[in-house]
C-alpha cells in the first residue's frame, strides 16, 4: 500500500499542472454537473405538482445544506490533512484521518435526524412555510431527514478520494445515486401517484444506493481504507477537521440561513416568490457547480504540493484554475441572462409569477457570476494550506457577511426587486473583500519554504 502511495506522490508533484488538474477535475465536475443537475430534476419534476410543492422542496433545501454544512466539514477538514499528510510522506496520520472524518460525520448525521424528526413541524415554520407549503414540506423534510447520516459520511469519502488524488473513484459513487435519482423521480412521483413523498423516497432511496458504492470504491485501488480500528477522535485530530473544515462548516451552514432568509423575505410576495427564487438557486447552484469541481480538482494539487513545500506548483495551479473559470461563467452569464425567461420556464411553465419573478432574480445573479470565480478559488486555496482564519473570514462572506444584510435590508427600500438582487450585491461585495484577505496569502507562497512561518 505504501508502494502506492509513493507513486501517487511522485505523480502528484512532478507532472505538469495544467494536465493533472485537468486530470482530476474532470470526474470532479461531472460528479457536481450530475449531482446539481438531479436536484434541479427533483425541482423539475416536483413543478409538475403544483407552486406550493416546488416551495416545498426550495424550503427544505436549507435543511439539506446543513445536513451537507457537516459532510463537507468532516470531508475538508479530513481529506485537507490527508493530503498534506500524504505530500509529507506520513501515511500512518493519514490512515487515522481518514476513519475519524467518516465515523464522525456519520454520527452526527443520526443526530441531526433524531432532532429533525422531533422537532419537524416548528422547523418547517421557521424555514419559512406558509399554511398552504407547510403540508407538502413536513411530508418532503420527514423522509429526507432518514438520510442525514448517508448523505454526511458519503460527503466525507468523496472528499477524502479526491484530495487522495482519485477523483474516479468518488465520481462513481456519485454518479451512479444520481442517476438513480433521476430515474426514481418521475417513476414513484407520477407512476405510484406519490407526489411529492415520491420525490423525497428517490432522493433517500439514491443517498443510500451512492453511500454503498462508495464503501465499495473505497476499497479499491489506492483509496486509503477506512477501518473502525483507526478510529481515533483524539483531540489533536479533531483539532485538525476544525482547522480544515470550519470554512465548509461556516461556508454551507450560513448558505442554510441564507435560505431560509431568503425564503422569508419573498414569502411576504407570495408563494409565487418563494418557487421563483428556489429555481434560481438551483440554475446558479449548476452553473457554478463546474467552477467548484475545477477547484476540487486543484486542491489535492495543491496540498500535494504545500505539502512537500513546492510552492510553485500551487500558484501555478491556482492561476491556470482562475483563468479558466472567468472565461467559462462569462459566457454561460452572457448566454443565461439572454434566455433566462425559458430558462425559468422549463422549471414551471404556465405560471407568470414565478417566470417573472425568477427571470429578474436569475439576470441579477448572472451580472457578478464571474466574479465568484475569484472567491471561490481562493477559499479552496487558504482552506487547504492551512490558513483557517482567512479560509473562514472568505467563506463567510458571500453568504453571511454581505448577503444576510442584503436581504434584510433592500427589500425595505426596494421591495420584491430588493429580494431578488440581493445575491448579486453579496457577489460583489464579496469579490472586493477577497483581494486584500488572498493576495497576500499568493505572494508569501513566492518565498521558499524555510524562509516561511
Amino acid at each position: 500500500m505504501k508502494r502506492k502511495y509513493k507513486d501517487k506522490y511522485t505523480e502528484m508533484t512532478t507532472a505538469p499542472v495544467p494536465r493533472l488538474i485537468g486530470s482530476l477535475a474532470i470526474p470532479t465536475i461531472i460528479s457536481m454537473l450530475i449531482t446539481s443537475f438531479y436536484v434541479m430534476a427533483d425541482t423539475y419534476f416536483v413543478g409538475k405538482i403544483n407552486t406550493q410543492a416546488t416551495a416545498a422542496v426550495g424550503i427544505s433545501f436549507s435543511i439539506m445544506a446543513i445536513i451537507q454544512a457537516f459532510g463537507f466539514f468532516f470531508g475538508h477538514g479530513s481529506g485537507n490533512y490527508i493530503s498534506r499528510k500524504l505530500g509529507a510522506r506520513d501515511y500512518q496520520s493519514a490512515e487515522k484521518m481518514a476513519s475519524t472524518g467518516f465515523f464522525c460525520a456519520f454520527i452526527v448525521g443520526g443526530i441531526i435526524t433524531l432532532l429533525g424528526l422531533i422537532f419537524l413541524s416548528p422547523i418547517c415554520r421557521a424555514l419559512g412555510s406558509t399554511d398552504t407549503i407547510l403540508p407538502y414540506a413536513e411530508t418532503y423534510l420527514g423522509i429526507i431527514l432518514l438520510g442525514a447520516p448517508f448523505m454526511a459520511s458519503s460527503l466525507v469519502l468523496n472528499n477524502q478520494m479526491r484530495f487522495q488524488g482519485n477523483a474516479v473513484y468518488a465520481m462513481i459513487g456519485i454518479m451512479v445515486g444520481a442517476v438513480l435519482n433521476i430515474g426514481l423521480d418521475p417513476l414513484l412521483i407520477f407512476v405510484f401517484d406519490m407526489g411529492i413523498a415520491g420525490a423525497a423516497w428517490a432522493t433517500l432511496i439514491s443517498q443510500v444506493c451512492s453511500f454503498s458504492i462508495l464503501i465499495y470504491m473505497d476499497s479499491r485501488g489506492e483509496n486509503i481504507r477506512i477501518r473502525l480500528r483507526n478510529f481515533t477522535p483524539r483531540p489533536a485530530m479533531l483539532k485538525e477537521i476544525v482547522y480544515g473544515g470550519s470554512p465548509s462548516l461556516c461556508r454551507q451552514g450560513l448558505s442554510s440561513v441564507a435560505t431560509i432568509l431568503l425564503n422569508v423575505a419573498a414569502g411576504a410576495y407570495g408563494d409565487a416568490a418563494i418557487a421563483g427564487m428556489s429555481i434560481v438557486t438551483r440554475v446558479c447552484m449548476f452553473i457554478n457547480s463546474f467552477l467548484i469541481g475545477f477547484g476540487q480538482g486543484f486542491q489535492p494539487v495543491c496540498g500535494y504540493n504545500y505539502g512537500a513545500g513546492i510552492y510553485p506548483r500551487v500558484r501555478q495551479g491556482f492561476w491556470f484554475c482562475v483563468k479558466i473559470g472567468v472565461v467559462f461563467l462569462t459566457v454561460c452569464s452572457v448566454i443565461g441572462y439572454i434566455y433566462a425567461p425559458e430558462i425559468v420556464e422549463w422549471f414551471r411553465k404556465g405560471d407568470p409569477e414565478v417566470t417573472a419573478v425568477g427571470t429578474q432574480a436569475l439576470r441579477w445573479q448572472l451580472i457578478t457570476l464571474p466574479l465568484g470565480t475569484w472567491v471561490i478559488l481562493c477559499n479552496m486555496l487558504l482552506q487547504t494550506i492551512r490558513r483557517p482564519v482567512r479560509a473562514v473570514l472568505l467563506a463567510s462572506a458571500r453568504q453571511g457577511l454581505f448577503f444576510i444584510p442584503a436581504i434584510l435590508i433592500l427589500p425595505c427600500f426596494l421591495g420584491l426587486q430588493g429580494v431578488e438582487m440581493s445575491q448579486a450585491v453579496a457577489d460583489l461585495c464579496s469579490f472586493l473583500f477577497a483581494l486584500p484577505v488572498a493576495i497576500p496569502v499568493l505572494n508569501s507562497l513566492k518565498v521558499p519554504r524555510e524562509s516561511t512561518n
